[in-house]
């Protein structure tokens, strides 16, 4: 044992001591080898410049005016006050002005942004991130979706990439590029926090879109803009917030970009979005809903309506159902009247699939 120590004790601290002058005069080495297998590695990117240098000269800015009539105010059916009044010039009409943002997909001038921005504008200005600025006409727009279609007569724009919406990962980094609260072009930076979101309040099954959920912030301005992967490819078209009152809580909602692309081609190919209709209204489902159905499953919504003689209600839909999925189209927004979809359900605890053809939305709904 003496021996043994004597032989390779000394050589032993010579090493140690070697290795720590090395340490200390080459700091670098320190993590010199510390790298995940081939093929593994969890390394992220200490910068997204690259990113939103690709994305962001796609992500404009979008300023509306909206003209609104004035409601009469009451005192004026007093004689009194009307002829106190009587020879001033009282106005009729006001100015409303709101802001958003949108993302140039096609280099011919075609921007996506939401409907619920250039929803009753009069006047619809668009600034791009180099600073020109044009005025933008309104292609057509589609409500159930929440997207608008813009067309700017523009050279030298720059479109967006595409990404893999269906290839997103919960936990994926992403980026909100868009105009919060008009201060201009910024960028916040999170997570995927959920894919195939429905958004509660949804109106009809026609909503019902895999929405992306995201804790990176989304503030008022930001609707319409880009949500990016981590490449500044877009993967959804930021469209609201969990919580109007709370804003950047953490729950953000994206409409899947091919959606959103889809939506568009429709909406230029027809001049107008006339998506195939179903009637049916449903809601999330809830972990509470889903132990009352007997449910193993929080991928889906909830059948609270059906449409007396519509699609889904000639097909056997029932409220209650909870819709899992869809097959026989590539979205909802390709859902054309006349095509026949295939509606995966579990109902009563037990699987089954409804086929309906799609109809034509009835001009009251």
């Amino acid at each position: 044992m003496k021996r043994f120590l004597a032989e390779w004790a000394g050589p032993a601290l010579v090493g140690l001591l070697i290795a720590a002058i090395l340490l200390v005069f080459f700091p670098q080495l320190r993590n010199a080898n510390i790298e995940p297998a081939k093929g593994n590695d969890w390394r992220g990117p200490v910068s997204y410049a690259d990113a939103v240098s690709l994305a962001g000269p796609a992500v404009v800015n979008i300023y509306t005016k909206k003209v609104l009539k004035r409601q009469k105010h009451p005192l004026l059916d007093n004689p009194i006050y009307r002829r106190l009044l009587r020879g001033r010039n009282i106005p009729q009409e006001r100015i409303q002005s709101t802001l958003g943002s949108g993302v140039v997909v096609k280099e011919d001038g075609y921007i996506l942004t939401n409907n619920h921005v250039i929803a009753g504008a009069s006047q619809i200005t668009v600034l791009l991130a180099d600073g020109r600025e044009a005025q933008a006409q309104l292609v057509g727009t589609d409500e159930d979706f929440d997207l608008a279609v813009l067309k700017v007569d523009m050279q030298d724009l720059t479109a967006i990439e595409l990404g893999t919406p269906d290839a997103a990962r919960v936990g994926d980094v992403v980026l909100a590029i868009g105009n919060p609260f008009g201060v201009g072009q910024s960028v916040t930076q999170g997570i995927i926090s959920a894919t195939g979101r429905s958004i509660a309040g949804s109106p009809s099954m026609e909503a019902f879109s895999d929405y992306i959920q995201t804790d990176a912030a989304i503030n008022p301005g930001n609707s319409g803009g880009a949500l990016v992967d981590a490449h500044g490819r877009l993967l959804g078209i930021n469209t609201s917030v969990h919580d109007q009152s709370s804003y950047g809580g953490g729950i953000g909602y994206a409409i899947p970009a091919d959606l959103a692309i889809q939506v568009m081609a429709n909406i230029i190919e027809y001049g107008q979005a006339e998506p195939g209709w179903l009637g049916v209204e449903v809601q999330p489902l809830t972990p509470e809903l889903a132990r009352s159905l007997k449910v193993n499953t929080l991928r889906g919504v909830v059948v609270i309506a059906v449409q007396n003689q519509g699609p889904a209600h000639s097909a056997g839909l029932q409220p209650g159902d909870v819709i899992t999925s869809l097959s026989g189209v590539s979205s909802l927004a390709a859902m054309r009247p006349g095509d026949e979809v295939q509606i995966h359900i579990i109902r009563r605890g037990q699987r089954a699939t409804i086929t309906a053809t799609a109809g034509v939305r009835p001009a009251n709904e």
